[in-house]
């Protein structure tokens, strides 16, 4: 499983994913959307990603792909700790 991190910088939201993928001992690329590079990457995943009443993207967006296949899209700790769980 890969997993794939979008955040944005000085986002406490953001920087809580990443000390729970960190407690859960999963290695992460972490790509930021306020860099092109990053902004770009996500675009893949448009189809998939969650979005606000506004139409915006939420962040942080975790990308659980298994190879070519998008597994899950998560945007919090506790959705975390859910698909975690539901995987055994």
């Amino acid at each position: 499983m890969d997993y794939l991190l979008f955040t944005y910088p000085n986002c406490r939201k953001c920087e809580d994913m990443k000390t729970a993928l960190k407690e859960a001992a999963i290695s992460m690329e972490v790509q930021d959307v306020a860099e092109k590079e990053g902004r770009v990457r996500i675009r893949t995943f448009l189809p998939q990603v969650k979005r606000d009443a506004q139409g915006a993207i939420i962040l942080p967006t975790l990308v659980c792909r298994d190879g070519d296949r998008v597994d899950a899209v998560l945007n919090t700790r506790e959705e975390l700790s859910a698909w975690l769980r539901s995987k055994g």
